[in-house]
């Protein structure tokens, strides 16, 4: 039995925790709100993330620490990705010497445009291969509900990824792939949540799928060329990390990023959606970085600029879609 601290109670550290303990493993989750906490160690149910949903019995939570860090083997970190600098540099004493540590985060940090792994080993001092990273189509509702998904294991080491799909390989209804690809991994789960903001603003203005079916395709153009800048492997982003999970987030009603975009479409203010979203959509802080990150390695994100103009700069939905469509079109193949 691998003993796992899964660190945040939020709807997908719970669900991740939830698929590793049915796997078999010893799971300890810990949460800042005792409340939270003591229903899911006591009800076996998180009631306001995962409403209506059953946890294992064996899953215990806890507000220490340390508590759930004694003799963890992987530390699954699920907190907000503007947050995993702060809450790391406070945990990282306790953390055990050999343990590996897993990035669920999809974000960008603000400031240092470093990906949750590069965050992780700096804030940890670990090295590359104790760092894994998991992605994909993971929408955590489905899985609580125990309906079949599929996700990526990321990590430069074969073996500690073999590892990590084997303790959170869950069938018939979990299964993990493999991938070395780290960089590439991270880049389509952070930047596909900003164009899932675009998607869901220009389906909130009455838009139809030609809209979506464009930003969603050029919205992986996006993404690929930021990856190839950052020496992803391409082939990354055709599957469920990449095109995968961009589709996921850009088209289903249980996505924070569209339905946080949709709201904006409608016209409410900023201030308005965010008072009105109860968990984090990464998007909406993540979109700056991700755009600091590609003026950095000089790459053109148009999308990513005009959802940055109408989530921080006051840019109308309006004003943003025909700054797109007036682009001057550039010689690309194919349309890609």
């Amino acid at each position: 039995m691998t003993k796992v601290a899964v660190f945040g109670t939020g709807s997908w550290g719970t669900t991740f925790a939830m698929v590793l303990a049915e796997a078999g493993n010893e799971v300890t989750l810990w949460g800042r709100r005792p409340e939270l906490a003591e229903a899911i160690d006591r009800t076996h149910a998180n009631p306001d993330y995962l409403p209506g949903i059953a946890l294992p019995p064996a899953l215990r939570a806890t507000t220490d620490p340390v508590r759930a860090l004694e003799g963890a083997e992987f530390v699954v970190l699920a907190v907000p990705s503007q947050l995993l600098r702060p809450n790391l540099a406070v945990w990282r004493e306790h953390i055990p010497s050999r343990a590996v540590l897993v990035s669920l985060m999809k974000g960008i940090e603000l400031g240092t445009t470093k990906r949750m792994s590069e965050v992780i080993r700096e804030v940890a001092e670990v090295p590359e291969n104790r760092v894994a990273v998991v992605s994909g189509p993971n929408l955590a509702r489905e899985i609580a509900q125990r309906q079949p998904a599929a996700t990526v294991v990321a990590c430069t080491d074969d073996s500690v990824a073999a590892r990590l799909q084997a303790i959170c390989h869950l069938p018939p209804w979990f299964r993990p792939y493999t991938n070395p690809d780290v960089v590439g991994i991270e880049l389509g789960g952070a930047v596909k949540n900003v164009i899932a903001l675009a998607v869901g603003v220009s389906a909130g203005m009455g838009m139809g799928d030609n809209v979506s079916a464009m930003l969603i395709t050029r919205g992986l153009a996006e993404i690929s060329r930021l990856g190839a800048a950052l020496g992803a492997d391409p082939h990354t982003f055709a599957g469920l990390a990449g095109m995968g999970d961009l589709v996921a987030t850009c088209t289903s009603p249980l996505s924070r990023n569209r339905t946080f975009g949709e709201n904006l479409g409608r016209g409410m203010t900023l201030a308005e959606v965010v008072a009105a979203t109860k968990q984090t959509a990464e998007g909406v802080k993540s979109c700056e970085s991700v755009l600091a990150l590609a003026r950095k390695h000089d790459v053109e994100m148009p999308i990513t600029e005009v959802v940055v103009g109408v989530v921080h700069d006051g840019m109308s939905p309006a004003e943003a879609g025909m700054l797109l469509m007036s682009r001057s079109p550039k010689p690309e193949r194919y349309g890609v």
